[in-house]
């Protein structure tokens, strides 16, 4: 649609180049006077004024861009060339009565719309205020409190101030887009004010946070800021004597208040080693996120000695490797956080620089600095490393002052794993640290700090330039204003959670009615185990699988002990004395793989071997010919038919020296079912099968998670070409293991498939399925068209390890006690979901009311005896203000929230009925 008006858009713009409709006039449109000349590029419209008149419309519009016509185009001119001043202290538009004014016509003024300059005069009457307060009277903030010569608008500072929040744009480019508004040409000198305008912008900053925390309210004045005090706090987090019930400490279920913390760590905020705390100090003390710097930096000065003990699970990198990180060239490798987990808020001083890697005594200061702000009892702690950092938490926090430490044994404190990150550790930290499996935790993930983070990485190339309390300062800043916007967006909480309740509880009731009859004894047995796991986790975790996993040295060593048994028995049918047919079978595997190996070597050789590697590899070739020709003289003892048989495959073939890789084994599962076979053979190779199959796929997760860990080391702390390179061909060695195991698996399925009906074995399907490329990925890659939300696991890291016989009548209980203790905690979590919610939602409310009846007070508590009638009036109009804004939003949320608060309300009295109903009737 638009092209077709394309010409007309380009047309008009070209026709304000010129005077447009007043070509023909000769008169000033104000008033009337002959040859107007100039006209301005902020005002409404394309009238052209004479000088006079627009001198006049411009004495309250000092900063607006003019333009002069020269007969022939127009050309830029200032309003300062006019002989426009800008008068200070007085009512605008009137001069100083005081003779002895104060000229200054070198004043630079930074607005939205460039950089200008201005004459400027300050009022200089006996009862004139300083030069500060006359530019702040009007709205420009002046660079420095000694003789200014540059001032930034309010207007431009808050400008920059949301600009950079939502685009991350930093102060040069945005300062050089202003120049450039000034002039776009480089023909005309614009005097440089980048310095300045990064001084104003900080220091605008900090007396944004100033206002908004009510320290211009405080009667004691800047001063009287405790640490902490300048954060804008979750108000869906339980904050006593703000948003909770009386009596919430006897409240039955206490798990409504806990507190749910995130601990988690930032390497992309780095900081280079420029500036230093003495000639960059922050301008708040702790006021805000960070700790106060000087206590923490001379706490870990103290504690420099300490070791870090190495990880006991999977090997974290962030345990092992964090006094190694590489910090050449930096003050700070990163950023340590402690955020709410729930709602994904940073919480008053729990951010810290870290000096080295993510160790736990950084990580141990941010947590207890943030819990001095709450004395809750149940606290729900979630970190990707609290199954090692938790262990020793105690008895390093004796180290720490008196006023950091916690009287843990009175809390109720559960330590959790992300939801995201589990996958990664050990099995038994998979059930230990989970959030599905703990009660009080609703649906919470933990993953909370790690969404933060996108939201802040895109600042990390400008504040790693700045000097340490600039750095600080700022990140304080855009910390604030992240917590704000979570705040104003509450009343978009998100309700999956009432139909998911329904669907899990629904679920879970099905799958008790159908167990009751096969189960029913130990439907009871299962719950007081899982019930007493949940209220002392020290008891048997009745998540955790009991059994003995399979695996290829487990099965070889039963088919020893059988072949024992025989030789004891008499009943023996080995037909050498070195070579059982398990022996036999075994064997054949092996040399099996072998072949898969030197096709795979052969592959890779490439065209242009060396003699060295050609003679290597002729040696292995003449190896494995030797050890199959002893295996198959072995193998026609148990298997007479095969000498027939692979007499007529070589004539078929026509050739009789094929490669050894190339030569066919024929175990009992390449044998057809018309061709006689040995069933205890089939039967042998069936169980070696099944554990190879297992064994392969072990083989293949544990490969796959040594490629992520190392393409995650690789791109956190690899630089250079060496060190890529080293890395690439590690990286080519694993993929090339994974490739093996994934084909090994795809043989051991294939003659699993074949076996299965001959020696009668069902029910291994459940376990050992069909492999397909697009399974062999890990746990963290998505399928094309996938997202987060909808992401699904391949089905080898869901596998269950079995038992060599999956019909067996144990190994099948323990499965469905697993998978019964599941359900019961997915329709708990959703059901404490709902709960949570609820009670949330009621804090939410609470705390705005909290919030509005404290700005009431600060309107009322104007008692600074030297404040003047006009800056009381302004204390109270911004508590006022402030108040009205927090009645509004919770207005508004309690308006999003009624529909359905009302639908989960009703649904639960009709459920409550309904079982009363039942009740009697039983």
């Amino acid at each position: 649609m638009w092209l077709k008006h394309r010409e007309l858009f380009l047309h008009e713009m070209i026709r304000l180049e010129g005077r447009c409709n007043r070509l023909g006039a000769q008169s000033c449109s104000e008033c009337n006077c002959p040859s107007p000349e100039y006209r301005c590029r902020d005002c409404l419209g394309s009238e052209i004024y004479c000088s006079p008149c627009i001198l006049l419309a411009h004495v309250r519009h000092p900063l607006h861009r003019l333009e002069k016509w020269n007969g022939q185009y127009f050309e830029r001119i200032s309003l300062k060339t006019l002989g426009l001043r800008i008068q200070l202290g007085h009512t605008t538009g009137l001069k100083c009565p005081n003779p002895r004014r104060a000229f200054n016509d070198d004043f630079i003024v930074v607005d939205t719309h460039g950089i200008h300059e201005v004459s400027l005069d300050f009022c200089s009457c006996a009862t004139a205020q300083s030069h500060i307060q006359q530019l702040l009277q009007i709205s420009w903030f002046p660079s420095t409190t000694s003789d200014p010569k540059t001032a930034a608008t309010f207007r431009v500072l808050e400008h920059y101030h949301l600009l950079s929040f939502e685009s991350k744009v930093s102060a040069f480019e945005f300062y050089n887009a202003l120049s450039r508004m000034s002039d776009n040409t480089g023909l005309l000198p614009i005097k440089d004010r980048y310095d300045s305008f990064t001084r104003m912008i900080r220091e605008w900053r900090h007396l944004k946070m100033l206002k908004r925390s009510g320290q211009g309210h405080d009667p004691s004045g800047v001063d009287g800021t405790v640490e902490g005090e300048c954060t804008v706090l979750c108000p869906a987090c339980p904050h006593p004597g703000k948003n909770l019930p009386a009596g919430w400490k006897d409240a039955p279920q206490q798990w409504l208040y806990g507190l749910f913390l995130a601990i988690d760590a930032n390497f992309r905020l780095k900081r280079k080693a420029v500036s230093s705390d003495s000639v960059d100090p922050s301008l708040s003390r702790g006021w805000g996120y960070f700790v106060e710097d000087k206590a923490y930096k001379d706490f870990l000065h103290s504690s420099a000695d300490s070791v870090q003990e190495k990880s006991t699970c999977s090997s974290h990198n962030a345990v092992n490797m964090a006094d190694t990180k590489s910090n050449r060239g930096l003050a700070t490798t990163g950023l340590g956080t402690v955020d709410c987990a729930r709602h994904n808020m940073k919480l008053p001083n729990a951010v810290g620089d870290l000096q080295k890697g993510e160790r736990y005594i950084n990580m141990d200061y941010l947590f207890f600095s943030a819990l001095r702000h709450t004395v809750l009892d149940t606290l729900n702690v979630s970190y990707d490393i609290a199954c090692q950092w938790h262990k020793k938490l105690w008895h390093r926090m004796s180290a720490f002052p008196i006023s950091m430490h916690l009287s843990h044994a009175v809390k109720t404190i559960s330590f959790f794993v992300p939801k995201f990150h589990l996958p990664a550790h050990i099995e038994q930290c998979q059930t230990s640290f989970s959030f599905n499996f703990k009660n009080g935790v609703g649906r919470t993930d933990g993953e909370a700090p790690e969404r933060g983070w996108a939201n802040i990485n895109p600042v990390a190339s400008s504040t790693k330039e700045m000097g340490p309390g600039a750095r600080r300062d700022t990140l304080d800043d855009y910390f604030g204003d992240s917590n704000w916007k979570k705040v104003v967006r509450l009343g978009a909480l998100i309700f999956n959670a009432f139909p998911e309740r329904e669907n899990h509880r629904e679920a879970f009731e099905d799958l008790n009615d159908g167990l009751r009859g096969e189960y029913g004894a130990a439907l009871e047995q299962w719950r007081e185990q899982v019930e007493a796991w949940e209220y002392d986790s020290t008891q048997p975790n009745p998540f955790e699988r009991k059994a003995e996993t399979v695996t290829m040295a487990s099965v070889r060593l039963e088919l020893a002990r059988e072949d024992e048994i025989d030789l004891q028995t008499g009943t023996c049918l080995a037909l050498h004395e070195d070579c059982t047919p398990s022996i036999l079978i075994s064997t054949g595997l092996e040399l099996e793989e072998q072949q898969r190996r030197m096709k795979a070597n052969r592959a890779g050789l490439g065209v242009h071997a060396t003699d060295n590697q050609e003679g290597k590899m002729v040696q292995q070739s003449n190896t494995l010919r030797r050890r199959i020709d002893t295996w198959m003289k072995m193998q026609e003892l148990y298997m007479p038919s095969l000498a027939a048989l692979r007499v007529s495959e070589s004539s078929v073939s026509g050739s009789v020296t094929a490669a050894p890789e190339a030569i066919k084994l024929w175990l009992p599962s390449q044998i057809s079912r018309t061709a006689p076979c040995n069933s205890r053979l089939q039967a042998i190779e069936w169980k070696l099968r099944y554990a190879q199959g297992h064994d392969a796929l072990r083989s293949l997760r544990s490969n796959l998670r040594a490629q992520t860990a190392i393409l995650k080391y690789k791109d956190r702390n690899l630089r250079g070409q060496g060190a890529n390179t080293r890395a690439r061909n590690t990286l080519k060695a694993v993929e090339a293991r994974i490739e093996a195991a994934a084909r090994t698996y795809e043989y051991a399925h294939k003659a699993l498939v074949v076996l299965s009906p001959r020696v009668n074995q069902t029910g291994w399907h459940s376990s050992l399925r069909p492999l397909d490329r697009a399974d062999v990925r890990s746990m963290t890659d998505l399928l094309w068209g996938e997202t987060e939300g909808t992401r699904k696991l391949s089905w080898i890291w869901n596998m269950r390890g079995a038992a060599a016989n999956e019909i067996d009548k144990d190994n099948a209980s323990e499965d469905m006690r697993i998978e019964w203790c599941k359900a019961r905690a997915r329709a708990m979590r959703w059901t404490e979901e709902v709960e949570l919610l609820k009670e949330e939602m009621r804090r939410i409310l609470q705390f705005l009311e909290w919030d509005a009846q404290r700005w009431d007070e600060r309107g009322l508590e104007n008692t600074l005896e030297d404040a003047g009638e006009d800056e009381r009036e302004g204390r109270m109009a911004y508590a006022k203000r402030q108040a009205s804004l927090r009645r509004m939003l919770a207005e508004s949320f309690k308006t999003s929230w009624t529909d359905t608060l009302a639908l989960v309300d009703t649904f639960d009295h009709n459920s409550l009925v309904a079982q009363q109903d039942m009740d009697m009737d039983t």
